[in-house]
Formats: structure tokens, C-alpha cells, sequence
């Protein structure tokens, strides 16, 4: 049972007959009133019990849009249904209006809508429906929580895909010129030609010297639809905060923005996310719309507070491919985990793959480290100057391998590492 504010003011009129004839027999009289309103406005208020409910959710949502949950409700008790309904949202649901009023005729239904703007992706979770049936005074109510489990799916919002438009044109540009078409080394068929001294006997095509009587050589090129292997970490270092966001959240929305180019530019994309085992795999290979299925499987995705298996990682790509790739590995450049893991991981695979590290940089470390207006400041900015000092000479080092890096500041990963994909493709190294 619960009482209203209403009985509250009540109870406080009560007290004016006990101040004037102050005693026991009023207070008892007093005391006997209150709880016989409370009584009888409790049994006759509708049963929340014999309320039928049934929730609606849409499939899925963006991060940072409006979605509408509906809750149907059904009066089947004998009596007048007046009170207050609240959804058990979690607070990062970000439901506006998760308590609201109703009246229910006995025998009808009513439907209530919760506007919802969630705060985080992933999945958000209700459990219950609350229901306050308050009796005709509005003095009293009955109470129950009735179990309506429901979840709500937050996709990761996709920022970046405000750059696709311009990388496309870019990619169309690259297969529209001749200019880029390398030949040499590779298994697509390019052009014949006549043969010269010095060429591979082995490029003869027999059938068109016999019709043109005269030696003729296929001429190859690279190929231009290759596969992009795309490993995301999702291992402690991914749970570091740099700005509104963590990295790993930055490493999606990289990792969205090239796979969607890649496989509109006519290449096979794999995605796997990964710490010590496969958190998520996707595919264009298989069938349907390989982004919703990405954002689908990237979106209950959480940092996994363990280290990094980077000794897996070549049998994980070996897994998706067994032929040349362009291998991306969306990680941090953190000094301790990249030293001890990821510059043995890249070079090794940069042995048979184009390898490609992805990092996200705070800018407040670069800003820090321009700061030495106090001393505080000035220690701030020695630390600074040594974490990026590191940051460097581990570049460079991954650079000596061969191995490209891309490092950048959140809102400038995605677009550089589409750019990065686009030249290296330009330069016939996919």
C-alpha cells in the first residue's frame, strides 16, 4: 500500500480537532478516521494485479537518436483503473517520461508511450513495470511490480559516415584512371602484347600466337579486389577515455568507415573483435547488408579488462584467409602493451600481409605537453613529452618493419585510415 500527498494534508487537518480539544478520545477518533479512509479507499481501488501488459520495442536504435517504447495495458479488473504506471528503464536509457498517469475503464485498454534516448550503446535492459492503482478518494493505493522484461539494442552511431561520400569519389577516381592500373607482378589479367627479351616464357599465351602468328604475352597487374582483414582490440587498452568516448568506440566507428569503403570498393572484408577470444566476426563473404550486420554484432561490445592475446592473432587472420591481405589492426600505441606485443605481432605479420596499426591519440596529451605556465603545469608537461616520446620511437619502429601507422586524434582516425587504405590501393600494394 501506498498513501498520496493528498492524505498527507489530510492527516495534517486532523490535527486541528486534536489542538482544540486536546485528549485521548480525540486522538483516537482522529487516528480511527485516517485509517478507515485508508482502508477503504484501498479496497476499492482497482487491483493492479489484473492488469494485463504487453511491451513493443523497436529492433534497434543509433546512439544519440529517439526511440518510443510502447507498453499496452488492459484493465481486467471490475473497477475503475486510476493511478500511476512507471518503465524500469536504466537511467543510461535515458527515459524522459518513464512515469505518467492513466485511467482505465474496466474491460478497455490503453497505450502508453516512453520516449527513450539512450546515453551509451550496447544493450540497455528493463525488467519491470511498476503500477500504483490509487482508490476514488486519492488517499491510498495498491502496488505491484509486474515482470515485463524487455532490450533495447544501441547501435553505435556512425559519425564518420559523413566522410564515405567523398572517399567513394575518391576510389571511383582511382579505378577510372589507366594511369593506376600497375602492371607487373600479379594474378589479374591486364593485356596482351607482343613478346620481347627478357620475358617470363611462362607468360606466353599459346592460343593467341597461334592465331596471330607471332608471340604473345599476357601481361598481369595487381589485383585490385583483395581481402581486408580488420582486427579490432577489445582488451584493457580499449577502455582508456580520451575525450566523451572510449577507444574502443573510436575504433568502431574507424573500423565501420573502412569496411563499408572497402566493400564498396570491390573488396572482401572480414572484421574480427578480439582480446583472448573472438568477442565478434562479420563478413562480407556472407549474405545480407554486411554495415547491419557490423553495427548489429559491434554493438554490445564492451572493453574486456584482460591483455591482449597477440600471439593468437596471425591463426585468427590465417583463419579468415589464407592469401595475401591488407591486415588492419585497430590497437593502442600504449608503451607497455606495444613493446611487449604489438611490434612483434605487426612485424610478424607483415612478413605476408600489408599490415596497417590504427591508434587513437589523446589531444589532451599533446596539449599538455605545450603547457608550462606553473609548475604544475611544467611537470604535467614532462610527462607528457615522455609518453609521446615513446609513442614516437615505437612508430618508428613498426615503421622499420614495414608496417604502416595511422595515429590520430578520435574525430581524425576514421577519415585517415580511409585515406590511408585509398593510397594504398593507389600504389598497387593491395
Amino acid at each position: 500500500m501506498a498513501i498520496s500527498g493528498r492524505f498527507f494534508f489530510l492527516a495534517l487537518a486532523a490535527l486541528v480537532p486534536i489542538i482544540a480539544l486536546p485528549g485521548p478520545v480525540t486522538w483516537l477518533l482522529a487516528v480511527a478516521v485516517l485509517a478507515l479512509i485508508l482502508i477503504v479507499d484501498t479496497v476499492l481501488a482497482a487491483s493492479p494485479r489484473k492488469v494485463a501488459l504487453q511491451r513493443s520495442l523497436p529492433s534497434g536504435v543509433r546512439l544519440g537518436e529517439p526511440a518510443t517504447a510502447l507498453l499496452r495495458l488492459a484493465n481486467e479488473s471490475p473497477r475503475m483503473l486510476r493511478g500511476q504506471v512507471k518503465d524500469g528503464w536504466q537511467p543510461s536509457a535515458g527515459a524522459a517520461n518513464a512515469l505518467q498517469t492513466l485511467e482505465i475503464r474496466p474491460g478497455e485498454r490503453a497505450a502508453l508511450s516512453i520516449t527513450l534516448r539512450p546515453s551509451r550503446r550496447g544493450d540497455l535492459h528493463t525488467e519491470h513495470v511498476s503500477i500504483r492503482s490509487f482508490g476514488p478518494l486519492g488517499m491510498a493505493a495498491r502496488q505491484t511490480t509486474i515482470s515485463a522484461p524487455g532490450t533495447l539494442r544501441v547501435l553505435p552511431p556512425f559519425n564518420s559516415k559523413r566522410h564515405l561520400p567523398s572517399k567513394l569519389r575518391k576510389l571511383r577516381e582511382l579505378d577510372g584512371r589507366a594511369a593506376v592500373q600497375i602492371r607487373g607482378a600479379g594474378t589479374e589479367f591486364d593485356s596482351l602484347r607482343d613478346y620481347v627479351r627478357g620475358d617470363d616464357v611462362r607468360s606466353i599465351d599459346w592460343r593467341a600466337t597461334a592465331r596471330r602468328q607471332d608471340v604473345v604475352v599476357r601481361t598481369w597487374r595487381p589485383e585490385r579486389d583483395r581481402r581486408v582483414v580488420i582486427v579490432l582490440d577489445t582488451s584493457r587498452t580499449s577502455a582508456a577515455r580520451i575525450e566523451d568516448e572510449t577507444a574502443l568506440d573510436t575504433g568502431i566507428e574507424a573500423s565501420l568507415l573502412l569496411a563499408v569503403l572497402a566493400e564498396r570498393g570491390g573488396d572482401r572484408v572480414s572484421l574480427i573483435a578480439y582480446d583472448r577470444r573472438v568477442r565478434a566476426k562479420v563478413s562480407s563473404t556472407g549474405k545480407g547488408n554486411m554495415l547491419n550486420a557490423m553495427v548489429q554484432a559491434l554493438a554490445p561490445l564492451e572493453p574486456e579488462l584482460i591483455e591482449l592475446n597477440t600471439a593468437d592473432i596471425p591463426r585468427q587472420v590465417r583463419d579468415v584467409t589464407a592469401h595475401r591481405a591488407l591486415v588492419v589492426l585497430v590497437t593502442s600505441l600504449d608503451a607497455g602493451a606495444a613493446e611487449e606485443g604489438l611490434i612483434p605481432l605487426a612485424a610478424t605479420l607483415a612478413q605476408r600481409h600489408v599490415v596497417v596499426v590504427a591508434a587513437v591519440r589523446d589531444p589532451a596529451v599533446d596539449a599538455a605537453h605545450l603547457d608550462r605556465s606553473s609548475t604544475t603545469a611544467a611537470y604535467r608537461a614532462a610527462a607528457a613529452e615522455h609518453a609521446l616520446n615513446r609513442r614516437s620511437a615505437i612508430t618508428a619502429v613498426l615503421k622499420q618493419s614495414g608496417v604502416e601507422v595511422v595515429d590520430a586524434a578520435p574525430e581524425d582516425l576514421p577519415p585517415q585510415l580511409a585515406d590511408r587504405y585509398i593510397k594504398l590501393k593507389a600504389a598497387g600494394r593491395l
